[in-house]
Protein backbone atom coordinates (compact mmCIF):
# COMPACT_ATOMS: atom_id res chain seq x y z
CA UNK A 1 0.00 0.00 0.00
CA UNK A 2 3.15 2.45 0.84
CA UNK A 3 5.15 1.79 -2.13
CA UNK A 4 7.32 4.90 -2.82
CA UNK A 5 5.91 7.36 -5.79
CA UNK A 6 8.97 9.43 -7.02
CA UNK A 7 6.24 12.51 -7.75
CA UNK A 8 4.76 12.66 -4.60
CA UNK A 9 8.35 12.34 -2.29
CA UNK A 10 9.73 15.89 -1.54
CA UNK A 11 13.41 15.83 -2.54
CA UNK A 12 14.47 16.08 1.53
CA UNK A 13 12.53 12.95 1.85
CA UNK A 14 13.79 11.16 -0.18
CA UNK A 15 16.92 10.10 1.48
CA UNK A 16 14.73 9.35 4.79
CA UNK A 17 12.64 6.85 3.56
CA UNK A 18 15.80 5.08 1.77
CA UNK A 19 17.26 5.20 5.49
CA UNK A 20 14.08 3.40 6.80
CA UNK A 21 13.74 1.14 4.02
CA UNK A 22 17.34 0.06 4.43
CA UNK A 23 17.16 -0.11 7.90
CA UNK A 24 14.66 -2.54 7.99
CA UNK A 25 16.53 -4.45 5.58
CA UNK A 26 19.76 -4.62 7.21
CA UNK A 27 17.68 -5.60 10.65
CA UNK A 28 16.23 -8.63 8.85
CA UNK A 29 19.89 -9.68 7.51
CA UNK A 30 21.43 -9.29 11.20
CA UNK A 31 18.47 -10.82 13.04
CA UNK A 32 16.95 -13.12 10.90
CA UNK A 33 19.34 -14.17 8.10
CA UNK A 34 20.08 -13.13 4.28
CA UNK A 35 16.95 -15.51 2.93
CA UNK A 36 14.84 -12.51 5.60
CA UNK A 37 15.32 -9.85 3.49
CA UNK A 38 13.46 -11.07 0.89
CA UNK A 39 10.12 -10.06 3.31
CA UNK A 40 11.11 -6.68 3.48
CA UNK A 41 7.88 -5.10 3.17
CA UNK A 42 7.37 -1.42 2.34
CA UNK A 43 4.09 -1.32 4.50
CA UNK A 44 5.90 -1.95 7.93
CA UNK A 45 8.00 1.33 7.32
CA UNK A 46 5.34 2.87 9.05
CA UNK A 47 6.15 1.55 12.22
CA UNK A 48 9.62 2.46 11.98
CA UNK A 49 9.03 5.82 11.07
CA UNK A 50 6.20 6.05 13.84
CA UNK A 51 9.10 5.90 16.51
CA UNK A 52 11.14 7.94 14.94
CA UNK A 53 8.65 10.72 14.89
CA UNK A 54 7.94 10.75 18.35
CA UNK A 55 11.91 10.68 19.46
CA UNK A 56 13.13 13.29 16.56
CA UNK A 57 16.57 14.13 16.73
CA UNK A 58 16.73 11.38 19.08
CA UNK A 59 16.31 8.59 17.15
CA UNK A 60 18.77 5.86 16.39
CA UNK A 61 21.00 5.90 13.08
CA UNK A 62 24.13 4.77 11.42
CA UNK A 63 26.02 5.10 8.29
CA UNK A 64 25.66 1.61 6.27
CA UNK A 65 28.30 0.67 3.70
CA UNK A 66 27.61 0.19 -0.31
CA UNK A 67 24.65 -1.59 -1.37
CA UNK A 68 24.07 -2.74 -5.05
CA UNK A 69 20.22 -1.41 -4.63
CA UNK A 70 21.62 1.79 -3.59
CA UNK A 71 23.93 2.34 -6.82
CA UNK A 72 26.86 1.40 -4.50
CA UNK A 73 26.36 4.50 -2.77
CA UNK A 74 26.22 4.72 1.42
CA UNK A 75 23.20 5.68 3.75
CA UNK A 76 22.50 6.78 6.94
CA UNK A 77 19.88 4.26 7.78
CA UNK A 78 16.91 3.65 11.01
CA UNK A 79 18.74 1.49 13.38
CA UNK A 80 17.00 0.21 16.67
CA UNK A 81 13.53 -0.39 18.27
CA UNK A 82 11.77 0.86 15.48
CA UNK A 83 13.60 -1.24 11.94
CA UNK A 84 13.16 -3.98 14.92
CA UNK A 85 9.28 -3.67 15.01
CA UNK A 86 8.90 -3.19 11.22
CA UNK A 87 11.10 -6.39 11.00
CA UNK A 88 8.60 -8.00 13.14
CA UNK A 89 6.12 -7.13 11.49
CA UNK A 90 7.57 -8.27 7.78
CA UNK A 91 8.30 -11.91 9.19
CA UNK A 92 5.15 -12.03 10.83
CA UNK A 93 3.32 -11.21 7.67
CA UNK A 94 5.47 -13.08 5.27
CA UNK A 95 5.03 -16.52 7.92
CA UNK A 96 1.28 -16.07 7.83
CA UNK A 97 1.32 -15.53 3.78
CA UNK A 98 3.77 -18.78 3.13
CA UNK A 99 1.67 -20.39 5.40
CA UNK A 100 -1.95 -20.18 3.83
CA UNK A 101 -0.08 -21.47 0.70
CA UNK A 102 0.61 -24.50 2.49
CA UNK A 103 -2.70 -24.92 4.16
CA UNK A 104 -4.49 -24.27 1.10
CA UNK A 105 -2.30 -25.82 -1.71
CA UNK A 106 -1.95 -22.65 -3.73
CA UNK A 107 0.42 -20.53 -5.29
CA UNK A 108 4.24 -22.28 -4.88
CA UNK A 109 3.01 -24.40 -2.71
CA UNK A 110 1.36 -26.43 -4.73
CA UNK A 111 3.83 -27.48 -6.93
CA UNK A 112 5.40 -30.63 -6.69
CA UNK A 113 7.76 -31.10 -3.16
CA UNK A 114 7.60 -27.25 -2.31
CA UNK A 115 5.09 -27.77 0.27
CA UNK A 116 7.23 -29.08 2.51
CA UNK A 117 10.00 -26.60 1.61
CA UNK A 118 7.28 -23.25 2.27
CA UNK A 119 5.45 -25.18 5.63
CA UNK A 120 9.34 -25.46 7.15
CA UNK A 121 10.63 -21.64 6.00
CA UNK A 122 7.15 -20.16 7.22
CA UNK A 123 7.99 -21.69 10.87
CA UNK A 124 11.07 -20.62 10.43
CA UNK A 125 10.08 -17.11 9.78
CA UNK A 126 7.75 -17.10 12.55
CA UNK A 127 10.16 -18.14 15.07
CA UNK A 128 12.75 -14.97 13.66
CA UNK A 129 9.97 -13.26 14.26
CA UNK A 130 9.12 -14.04 17.79
CA UNK A 131 12.68 -13.67 18.93
CA UNK A 132 12.81 -10.07 17.56
CA UNK A 133 9.92 -9.07 19.26
CA UNK A 134 10.91 -10.10 22.83
CA UNK A 135 13.99 -8.40 22.15
CA UNK A 136 11.57 -5.16 21.93
CA UNK A 137 8.74 -6.23 24.75
CA UNK A 138 6.76 -7.00 22.22
CA UNK A 139 3.95 -10.38 22.59
CA UNK A 140 3.54 -11.64 19.06
CA UNK A 141 1.40 -14.28 20.58
CA UNK A 142 -1.48 -12.29 19.96
CA UNK A 143 -0.90 -11.14 16.35
CA UNK A 144 -0.38 -14.75 15.33
CA UNK A 145 -4.01 -15.59 16.97
CA UNK A 146 -5.66 -11.87 14.63
CA UNK A 147 -4.00 -13.58 11.88
CA UNK A 148 -5.09 -17.36 12.14
CA UNK A 149 -8.21 -16.18 13.39
CA UNK A 150 -8.61 -14.60 9.59
CA UNK A 151 -9.40 -18.15 8.39
CA UNK A 152 -12.46 -18.65 10.78
CA UNK A 153 -13.87 -15.31 10.06
CA UNK A 154 -13.79 -15.85 6.36
CA UNK A 155 -15.10 -19.34 6.51
CA UNK A 156 -18.25 -17.30 8.43
CA UNK A 157 -18.98 -14.64 5.93
CA UNK A 158 -22.04 -14.84 3.69
CA UNK A 159 -23.72 -12.24 1.90
CA UNK A 160 -25.02 -9.63 4.20
CA UNK A 161 -22.07 -10.03 6.51
CA UNK A 162 -20.83 -6.63 7.39
CA UNK A 163 -17.31 -5.76 5.61
CA UNK A 164 -16.02 -5.21 9.16
CA UNK A 165 -16.40 -8.19 10.12
CA UNK A 166 -14.07 -9.35 7.53
CA UNK A 167 -11.34 -6.57 8.58
CA UNK A 168 -11.62 -6.81 11.91
CA UNK A 169 -8.81 -9.40 12.37
CA UNK A 170 -6.36 -7.41 10.38
CA UNK A 171 -7.32 -4.48 12.33
CA UNK A 172 -6.52 -5.84 15.90
CA UNK A 173 -3.26 -7.24 14.63
CA UNK A 174 -2.08 -3.26 13.06
CA UNK A 175 -3.38 -1.94 16.39
CA UNK A 176 -1.41 -4.01 17.99
CA UNK A 177 1.98 -2.89 16.10
CA UNK A 178 1.14 0.81 15.83
CA UNK A 179 0.01 1.03 19.78
CA UNK A 180 3.78 -0.87 20.53
CA UNK A 181 5.18 1.66 18.26
CA UNK A 182 4.22 4.04 20.63
CA UNK A 183 5.79 2.68 23.77
CA UNK A 184 9.38 2.08 22.41
CA UNK A 185 9.05 5.25 20.92
CA UNK A 186 9.30 6.44 24.56
CA UNK A 187 5.44 8.36 24.62
CA UNK A 188 3.22 6.20 25.98
CA UNK A 189 0.50 8.85 26.15
CA UNK A 190 -0.01 8.26 22.11
CA UNK A 191 -0.67 4.18 22.87
CA UNK A 192 -4.70 4.83 22.19
CA UNK A 193 -4.19 7.42 18.95
CA UNK A 194 -1.64 4.99 17.42
CA UNK A 195 -3.85 2.18 17.97
CA UNK A 196 -6.77 3.91 16.24
CA UNK A 197 -4.55 4.62 13.59
CA UNK A 198 -3.37 1.04 13.41
CA UNK A 199 -6.99 -0.42 13.13
CA UNK A 200 -7.75 2.37 10.23
CA UNK A 201 -4.52 1.31 8.81
CA UNK A 202 -5.37 -2.25 8.81
CA UNK A 203 -8.96 -1.79 7.51
CA UNK A 204 -7.32 -0.15 4.12
CA UNK A 205 -5.13 -2.00 3.47
CA UNK A 206 -7.35 -4.71 3.77
CA UNK A 207 -10.09 -3.15 1.71
CA UNK A 208 -7.59 -2.04 -1.30
CA UNK A 209 -6.32 -5.67 -1.36
CA UNK A 210 -9.41 -7.02 -1.69
CA UNK A 211 -10.86 -4.61 -4.38
CA UNK A 212 -7.77 -4.60 -6.64
CA UNK A 213 -7.92 -8.41 -6.33
CA UNK A 214 -11.53 -8.18 -6.83
CA UNK A 215 -11.67 -9.15 -10.96
CA UNK A 216 -9.00 -11.48 -10.97
CA UNK A 217 -10.58 -13.72 -7.50
CA UNK A 218 -13.87 -13.52 -9.55
CA UNK A 219 -11.87 -15.09 -12.64
CA UNK A 220 -10.20 -17.57 -10.71
CA UNK A 221 -13.29 -18.56 -8.39
CA UNK A 222 -10.93 -17.42 -5.17
CA UNK A 223 -12.57 -16.40 -2.25
CA UNK A 224 -13.20 -12.39 -1.97
CA UNK A 225 -14.25 -10.61 0.88
CA UNK A 226 -16.57 -8.32 -1.46
CA UNK A 227 -18.15 -11.01 -3.05
CA UNK A 228 -18.57 -13.08 -0.13
CA UNK A 229 -20.14 -10.35 1.69
CA UNK A 230 -22.17 -9.40 -1.16
CA UNK A 231 -20.59 -5.97 -1.18
CA UNK A 232 -19.56 -3.50 -3.88
CA UNK A 233 -16.82 -1.53 -4.75
CA UNK A 234 -18.67 1.62 -3.71
CA UNK A 235 -18.83 0.21 -0.24
CA UNK A 236 -15.35 -0.60 -0.07
CA UNK A 237 -14.89 2.97 -1.32
CA UNK A 238 -16.62 4.69 1.65
CA UNK A 239 -15.05 2.44 4.81
CA UNK A 240 -11.50 3.10 3.24
CA UNK A 241 -12.70 6.80 2.42
CA UNK A 242 -13.38 6.80 6.10
CA UNK A 243 -10.21 4.78 7.31
CA UNK A 244 -8.33 7.50 5.59
CA UNK A 245 -10.20 10.27 7.92
CA UNK A 246 -9.92 8.09 11.20
CA UNK A 247 -6.41 7.56 10.39
CA UNK A 248 -5.41 11.03 10.07
CA UNK A 249 -7.42 12.38 12.42
CA UNK A 250 -6.01 9.97 14.90
CA UNK A 251 -2.18 10.93 14.29
CA UNK A 252 -3.07 14.69 14.13
CA UNK A 253 -4.10 13.88 18.33
CA UNK A 254 -0.78 12.64 18.70
CA UNK A 255 2.05 13.64 20.42
CA UNK A 256 4.62 14.08 17.58
CA UNK A 257 7.91 15.51 17.57
CA UNK A 258 8.93 15.58 13.26
CA UNK A 259 5.48 14.53 11.57
CA UNK A 260 7.47 15.04 8.04
CA UNK A 261 7.62 11.06 7.40
CA UNK A 262 4.67 10.49 9.23
CA UNK A 263 2.71 13.34 6.64
CA UNK A 264 4.52 11.20 3.63
CA UNK A 265 3.83 7.56 4.48
CA UNK A 266 0.23 7.68 5.95
CA UNK A 267 -1.36 10.57 4.31
CA UNK A 268 0.45 11.18 1.05
CA UNK A 269 1.61 7.39 0.23
CA UNK A 270 -2.08 6.61 1.58
CA UNK A 271 -3.51 9.09 -0.13
CA UNK A 272 -1.86 7.44 -3.51
CA UNK A 273 -3.05 3.91 -2.89
CA UNK A 274 -6.79 5.24 -2.38
CA UNK A 275 -6.54 6.87 -5.73
CA UNK A 276 -4.70 3.89 -7.46
CA UNK A 277 -7.39 1.58 -6.16
CA UNK A 278 -10.53 3.27 -6.27
CA UNK A 279 -10.09 6.57 -8.55
CA UNK A 280 -8.93 9.99 -6.96
CA UNK A 281 -10.19 10.98 -3.41
CA UNK A 282 -10.02 15.23 -4.79
CA UNK A 283 -12.76 17.01 -5.94
CA UNK A 284 -11.67 19.73 -8.73
CA UNK A 285 -14.44 21.85 -7.33
CA UNK A 286 -13.71 25.54 -7.35
CA UNK A 287 -11.08 24.98 -10.51
CA UNK A 288 -11.69 26.76 -13.78
CA UNK A 289 -14.21 25.11 -16.42
CA UNK A 290 -11.96 25.00 -18.95
CA UNK A 291 -8.85 23.58 -16.28
CA UNK A 292 -11.12 20.73 -15.30
CA UNK A 293 -12.19 19.71 -18.69
CA UNK A 294 -8.13 19.60 -19.64
CA UNK A 295 -7.70 17.37 -16.11
CA UNK A 296 -10.88 14.96 -17.12
CA UNK A 297 -9.21 14.80 -21.26
CA UNK A 298 -5.81 13.92 -19.88
CA UNK A 299 -6.97 11.66 -17.05
CA UNK A 300 -9.13 9.44 -19.97
CA UNK A 301 -6.44 9.63 -22.20
CA UNK A 302 -3.95 7.64 -19.46
CA UNK A 303 -6.51 5.88 -18.71
CA UNK A 304 -7.81 4.71 -22.35
CA UNK A 305 -4.21 4.10 -23.18
CA UNK A 306 -3.49 1.89 -20.05
CA UNK A 307 -6.14 -0.36 -20.90
CA UNK A 308 -5.16 -0.40 -24.38
CA UNK A 309 -1.43 -1.76 -23.70
CA UNK A 310 -3.40 -3.98 -21.01
CA UNK A 311 -5.40 -5.59 -23.92
CA UNK A 312 -2.72 -6.16 -25.85
CA UNK A 313 -0.61 -7.54 -23.55
CA UNK A 314 -3.72 -10.11 -22.48
CA UNK A 315 -4.22 -11.19 -26.10
CA UNK A 316 -0.62 -12.46 -26.40
CA UNK A 317 -0.68 -14.02 -22.70
CA UNK A 318 -3.69 -15.61 -24.07
CA UNK A 319 -2.18 -17.42 -26.90
CA UNK A 320 1.59 -17.15 -25.75
CA UNK A 321 0.73 -18.33 -22.09
CA UNK A 322 4.24 -19.32 -20.42
CA UNK A 323 4.22 -22.22 -17.98
CA UNK A 324 4.50 -20.75 -13.72
CA UNK A 325 7.60 -21.19 -12.24
CA UNK A 326 8.53 -23.74 -9.61
CA UNK A 327 9.61 -22.42 -6.20
CA UNK A 328 13.07 -22.18 -6.33
CA UNK A 329 13.14 -20.94 -10.14
CA UNK A 330 10.62 -18.43 -9.19
CA UNK A 331 13.04 -17.45 -6.04
CA UNK A 332 15.82 -17.12 -8.31
CA UNK A 333 13.72 -14.97 -10.41
CA UNK A 334 12.37 -12.61 -7.69
CA UNK A 335 15.97 -12.01 -6.03
CA UNK A 336 16.77 -11.12 -9.82
CA UNK A 337 14.36 -8.70 -10.18
CA UNK A 338 14.86 -7.10 -6.57
CA UNK A 339 18.23 -6.59 -6.93
CA UNK A 340 18.40 -5.34 -10.59
CA UNK A 341 15.48 -2.57 -9.63
CA UNK A 342 13.10 -4.28 -11.67
CA UNK A 343 10.20 -4.42 -9.71
CA UNK A 344 10.27 -1.08 -8.79
CA UNK A 345 11.76 1.16 -11.96
CA UNK A 346 10.22 -1.30 -14.53
CA UNK A 347 7.29 -0.35 -17.12
CA UNK A 348 6.22 -3.84 -16.87
CA UNK A 349 8.05 -6.69 -15.51
CA UNK A 350 7.25 -10.73 -15.32
CA UNK A 351 5.90 -12.06 -12.21
CA UNK A 352 9.03 -14.27 -10.63
CA UNK A 353 6.51 -17.29 -9.98
CA UNK A 354 3.26 -16.78 -11.79
CA UNK A 355 5.40 -14.81 -14.81
CA UNK A 356 2.05 -13.12 -15.45
CA UNK A 357 2.33 -9.00 -16.18
CA UNK A 358 3.34 -6.75 -13.30
CA UNK A 359 3.90 -2.93 -13.65
CA UNK A 360 6.84 -1.43 -11.32
CA UNK A 361 5.37 0.55 -8.27
CA UNK A 362 7.61 3.36 -9.19
CA UNK A 363 6.25 3.81 -12.66
CA UNK A 364 2.84 4.24 -12.60
CA UNK A 365 2.17 7.48 -10.76
CA UNK A 366 -0.30 9.06 -13.54
CA UNK A 367 -2.36 8.59 -10.73
CA UNK A 368 -0.46 11.72 -8.76
CA UNK A 369 -2.44 14.16 -11.00
CA UNK A 370 -5.46 13.65 -8.66
CA UNK A 371 -6.24 16.94 -8.58
CA UNK A 372 -4.78 20.67 -10.45
CA UNK A 373 -2.43 21.26 -7.78
CA UNK A 374 -0.45 18.18 -8.16
CA UNK A 375 -1.82 16.41 -6.09
CA UNK A 376 -1.20 17.57 -2.69
CA UNK A 377 -4.79 18.78 -1.98
CA UNK A 378 -3.85 22.20 -0.59
CA UNK A 379 -7.13 23.13 -0.21
CA UNK A 380 -8.82 22.40 -3.92
CA UNK A 381 -12.25 21.44 -1.79
CA UNK A 382 -11.01 17.37 -0.56
CA UNK A 383 -13.27 15.40 0.33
Amino acid sequence: MLAPCPSRTPDDLKPRWMGHFCGLCLELRDDAGQFARLTTNYDALALSVLVEAQQGDAADSRNAGPCALRGMRRQTVAYGSGPRLAATASLVLASAKIRDHVEDGDGFAAKPGARGIAGLTADRLRAKAVAIGDSIDLDTAPLFAHIEGQRGVEAAAVHGTPLTSVTAPTEAATAELFAHAALIGGRPENTEAFRTAGAAFGRLAHLLDAADDFEDDAARGAWNPLAATGSGIEDARALAKAALADMKRALDSAVIVDASMVGLLLDRYARHAFSKTFGSSCSTHGAPVAERRGYRERRDYRRDHRRERRSRYEDDYRYHRPEPRGFLAGLCAFTVLCCTCQMCCREEYEGPWSRRRREGCCRDCDCCDCCPCDGDCCGCGCD
